[in-house]
């Protein structure tokens, strides 16, 4: 239950909310219902090919640009249940950090422990990209997560493998194909995702949080991005799968995280050393994921990207403010020292409780033309719109150090009748994480080699 100073602060807040935004439209969004839904009909991506770089289309699994037959989409219950295991999958990873280190506000090295569980939470991934693999090139249809790092296909012969849009991924008909031996650098520097010889063959395994798992051989071959060729891409052979991967239609996941054996960290001789991407704001519409982005460019605001030199996949942020209808909200700032994770597979974002409860209360303030509907799952601050093809939702702004100031598509503020956000237990054992819903429509660039995260409004 909330202090009693924190109660009369929330109370102050919405008095004054409510008084200083009374008829003040211009802090308001106004959206139709219809054209947060997704229809049959596919559209292209906004994305403008740089030199030195690699665009490719970004669809939504469940969309209609999407190669995969499988459209039907779990209803919001089941994709909040699956949400709510990756949050706390990646805020464990993170579990040993000091109560207020986090990952640090100069972005220093925390105290992580990480557990023997290796990956991410996999049922929650959204996005899928086209690729090529091997000579000749055979196409692969591949999750997107910057929550992992080893890339990898399913792979002929394959014992147990879950059946896919594309055909299996045959090592033999690849003349540029070639797997790793067991005293190979590449096969050590594996670490916990080693898993052992076979053949003289290096072996991986990744276990991800929800129990799967794949394992096969460790390899290396030539990817295709576009036009791009990139030579000695290591990958999985994957040979070998359990749990919920027996249930998927992709060909495999394209690890975009900020460890070694990431497609980010293989291709930074080629593209450099920064990636960017536009998730859409609805499954009928077209993103774009960038390697060798742009950076510097007009339109961006940016903050510092911390890193933890012992959790190297995540990309963390500080968030330092919420404002809700133009007003900043009455949060400390210590309230957000844990840090805050950038992640495109989690799909709501996490704040601390604190921070969190005075959001939802300036929302509801906001939203007092509508009445309550009652929870959805994680989701506890939701509104009845019944009989309403429209509707005005106050304006939603993260306020990152450094002064970025990110306003919220309105795609980005509601999932169906509920505000997309959920609390964490407290203000200070969980890391945030800024969510794939609340960064749709921005192009969200990762310069990993200058240190910071940028974010560039109405990019697709």
């Amino acid at each position: 239950m909330a202090s009693v100073p924190k109660l009369l602060a929330l109370l102050f807040f919405s008095c004054h909310y409510l008084t200083a935004h009374a008829g003040d439209d211009q802090s308001y969004k106004f959206l139709s219902l219809d054209s947060l839904k997704s229809d049959a009909v596919c559209s292209e991506p906004i994305a403008f090919p740089l030199s030195g770089s690699a665009t490719l289309p970004l669809h939504h699994r469940h969309g209609p640009c999407s190669p995969l037959t499988d459209k039907k989409m779990p209803t919001l219950e089941e994709l909040l249940r699956r949400d709510q295991l990756r949050a706390a999958y990646i805020q464990r990873k993170f579990s040993g950090d000091d109560a207020k280190g986090g990952a640090g506000d100069d972005g220093q090295q925390s105290n992580a422990t990480v557990p023997t569980t290796l990956g991410t939470y996999l049922d929650t991934l959204q996005y899928v990209i086209p690729v090529s693999l091997g000579s000749p090139a055979m196409n692969q249809t591949m999750f997107i997560d910057t929550g992992s790092d080893i890339s990898w296909v399913q792979c002929k012969p394959c014992s147990q493998c879950h059946s896919q849009v594309d055909p299996l991924f045959d090592p033999s008909s690849s003349s540029t194909y070639s797997p790793f031996s067991c005293s190979s650098a590449t096969c050590t520097q594996l670490g916990q995702e080693g898993n052992g010889c076979s053949n003289s063959q290096c072996q991986y395994i990744v276990r991800y949080g929800d129990g799967s798992s794949t394992t096969g051989t460790y390899s290396s071959d030539t990817l295709v991005l576009g036009s791009n060729n990139v030579t000695n891409f290591q990958f999985g052979c994957s040979q070998m799968e359990s749990g919920f991967l027996l249930d998927d239609q992709t060909d495999g996941l394209m690890g975009l995280g900020g460890g070694a054996q990431s497609l980010v960290s293989q291709t930074a001789g080629t593209f450099g050393t920064a990636f960017s991407y536009c998730l859409p704001p609805t499954a009928s519409s077209s993103g774009f994921l960038t390697l060798g982005a742009a950076t510097g460019g007009s339109g961006f605001v940016t903050t510092p990207m911390l890193r933890s030199s012992q959790v190297p996949t995540f990309y963390g942020v500080r968030l330092v403010a919420i404002k809700v209808g133009g007003r900043q909200l009455l949060i400390p700032r210590s309230v957000f020292s844990a840090g805050t994770i950038m992640d495109s597979g989690t799909i709501i974002t996490r704040l601390p409780r604190t921070a969190y409860s005075a959001l939802s209360f300036a929302f509801r303030a906001g939203m007092r033309r509508y009445p309550p509907a009652p929870p959805s799952g994680i989701l506890d601050t939701c509104f009845d719109f019944g009989g309403k093809s429209n509707v005005t939702i106050p304006s939603v702004e993260l306020v990152f150090s450094g002064g970025a100031v990110v306003n919220l598509d309105f795609s980005g503020i509601l999932l169906d009748n509920c505000l997309a956000f959920a609390g964490n237990r407290d203000d200070y054992s969980s890391f945030g994480i800024i969510g794939n819903v609340q960064q749709r429509t921005f192009e969200v660039l990762y310069d990993v080699g200058g240190g910071s995260v940028g974010f560039r409004a109405g990019a697709c």
